[in-house]
């Protein structure tokens, strides 16, 4: 049997791991249009912002794909999927057939209709081709526009400045990381921001990027223009649905997958970045992991379901960790919203509770009580008689 891996990003390189972890005799062959071998996409963070150097990037070593008898086709991309006679296409028009087919070729920066977004020096960083381009241009143009202020979009303003640049951030949301945290913990967020020496731009919708062939600066919907030198699009990222679309598979936002992460061919599985279940996309790295858990079991013959993952997302800026579990801002009117706020400490707690269940959690400011609350909501424990008491530091949460 031979099982073709499409992306070598960390769904397409764990699912292939727990494949060899249940003892698949299978050739597995992993293709990717990379020239690098598999590296954890928040390393880019890190060596952006000069705390990691370039050998530290990678997860394995050549030594660890020759054990687990992983074949690796870097520079490969695969231009067509034909399922009726089990092959794909690949660059240069070679063929490759496949017994089991699985979908791990992620997602690809959304760059919002805005004019002027084809100009010199607007970047996205999704690649370590990204990231040099990106290091490159602030050698000789200090001056940096990050237009979103997202997970990525903040983590890419804190990396630029450890390297001495100026730093802008425009968000049109009225507030940062407005699907993570609530208005008190996103004001909390941007004075600690700010407090770095980055510059927090909110509810300002970018229509324009200035300059003749290269990026001079920045025109508003309210009329306000800014200069730049560099623009980097943080912005989001679409699932890449257009080979599984062209394969004759079933696409919305994302690839179709049932429990088991199968597509609408039962030959063809898909995870990570470019998946769709239950009407969801997730983009997180718990999320390819459980995925990538499920495909393995699958293709080795084992039915695991996969029932969807609990949006988890943690960063940290300037000393300030930042953690935001689950349904943080509710759109119902059954939720219950409970917070506390330590003046001193600058500790912001939230938890969210419907029907006595806890659903979602934000904290602020330590680390502490996360691990708590996230198996509480994985659990569906039910929290009613306590749930007065969740946010007391003394409150014991582990005989819940």
């Amino acid at each position: 049997m031979r099982v073709i891996v499409v992306g070598n990003g960390i769904a397409g390189v764990m699912c292939s791991k727990f494949l060899r972890d249940r003892g698949l005799q299978a050739d597995i062959d992993i293709f990717t249009d990379e020239k690098y071998d598999y590296y954890p996409r928040p390393n880019l963070i890190e060596f952006l912002a000069g705390r990691i150097p370039e050998n530290r990037l990678f997860a394995f070593k050549e030594e660890w794909y020759l054990e687990k008898n992983l074949n690796v086709h870097l520079e490969t991309p695969v231009h067509s999927i034909v399922s009726e006679e089990g092959k794909l296409v690949t660059g240069g028009e070679k063929e490759e057939k496949y017994d089991i087919l699985v979908l791990a070729n992620g997602s690809r920066p959304f760059i919002p209709p805005i004019q002027g977004t084809d100009k010199k020096r607007v970047l996205s960083l999704r690649t370590l081709d990204d990231c040099y381009e990106i290091m490159d241009c602030l050698e000789t143009h200090p001056n940096v526009t990050v237009l979103g202020g997202g997970l990525l979009g903040l983590e890419i303003a804190r990396a630029l400045i450890t390297r001495g640049v100026s730093v802008q951030v425009f968000e049109f949301s009225p507030r940062l990381l407005p699907r993570q945290l609530d208005e008190k913990g996103a004001s909390l967020l941007k004075k600690q921001i700010e407090n770095m020496g980055i510059s927090i731009n909110l509810g300002m919708t970018c229509e324009e990027i200035l300059g003749s062939g290269e990026v001079s600066g920045l025109r508003f919907k309210d009329g306000r223009t800014f200069t730049t030198e560099v623009v980097i699009v943080a912005a989001g990222v679409k699932p890449d649905v257009q080979l599984a679309a062209q394969a004759g598979l079933r696409t919305e936002r994302g690839v179709m997958v049932d429990e088991q992460l199968q597509t609408s061919d039962p030959k063809i599985y898909a995870l990570g970045d470019n998946v769709e279940f239950d009407g969801k996309t997730y983009g997180i790295i718990p999320a390819a992991f459980e995925q990538a858990k499920a495909v393995a079991a699958a293709v080795a013959g084992e039915k695991i379901e996969y029932t969807g993952t609990i949006p988890s997302n943690s960063l940290k800026v300037a000393g300030l960790d930042v953690t935001s579990i689950g349904v943080a801002n509710p759109e119902d009117n059954e939720s219950i919203e409970l917070r506390t706020f330590d003046e001193k400490t600058g500790v912001y707690k939230k938890i969210v509770v419907r029907e006595n269940i806890l659903i979602g959690a934000i904290v602020m400011g330590t680390k502490k009580r996360v691990p708590d609350f996230s198996r509480l909501i994985l659990e569906k424990t039910d929290i009613g008689r306590w749930k007065e008491r969740l946010l007391e530091d003394d409150f014991d949460l582990s005989g819940l």
